[in-house]
C-alpha cells in the first residue's frame, strides 16, 4: 500500500517536470528511514537521463516542496534516473518507457520460446507488444514473470 501523500507528492513533481522538459518514472517515501526520503525516478525523453537533468529536477522540486509544505516533517530528496535493468510494472512505466529496448521472459514458454528482447510497443489488459527487429509480436500477459528495460 502506497503512502497517502503519495498523489500528492506525484501532482507536484509532474508539475515541476513538465517545463524541465522530464517525466517523473515513479516516486517512493521510505518513512522507515530517519530521516525519511522522497524518492523520485525522472527520464528524459529526448536523449540519455544524465546528472544535469537530475540536478536541475532535484533543485527546482525542492523549492517547490519547501512552498507546498506537503512533507510535514524532515526528509531527504532524492533525484535519479531508473537506469537499466530495472523491472516494469505499473501502467504509467510501460508508457513511459515505450519505445525503450526490454527483455520479457516468461515463466511459461509461449510458442516455443521464453525470453524476448526488443523495443517495447506498448501494454493492454491482455499483452505486451514488442517490436523484435521490425516484426511486432504480442506476447500474452498472464505468461509473463518480467520486463525489465536493458541497455542493448
Amino acid at each position: 500500500m502506497s503512502h497517502p501523500l503519495i498523489p500528492e507528492l506525484l501532482q507536484l513533481a509532474q508539475t515541476v517536470a513538465q517545463p524541465l522538459n522530464l517525466e517523473v518514472v515513479d516516486i517512493f517515501l521510505h518513512t522507515h528511514r530517519q530521516p525519511t526520503v522522497l524518492r523520485v525516478d525522472i527520464r528524459n525523453p529526448e536523449q540519455a537521463t544524465g546528472l544535469d537533468d537530475c540536478e536541475r529536477m532535484s533543485t527546482a522540486l525542492d523549492a517547490a516542496l519547501d512552498a507546498a509544505n506537503i512533507i510535514p516533517h524532515a526528509y531527504v530528496l532524492e533525484v535519479s534516473s531508473p537506469g537499466t535493468n530495472r523491472t516494469l510494472e505499473g501502467d504509467r512505466e510501460f508508457a513511459a518507457f515505450r519505445g525503450f529496448m526490454v527483455l520479457a521472459t516468461a515463466h511459461t514458454p509461449h510458442g516455443g520460446k521464453s525470453q524476448w528482447k526488443g523495443q517495447l510497443m506498448g501494454r493492454d489488459e491482455t499483452h505486451v507488444t514488442l517490436s523484435l527487429k521490425g516484426k511486432v509480436i504480442h506476447i500474452p500477459r498472464s505468461v509473463l514473470q518480467t520486463v525489465e528495460l536493458t541497455s542493448t
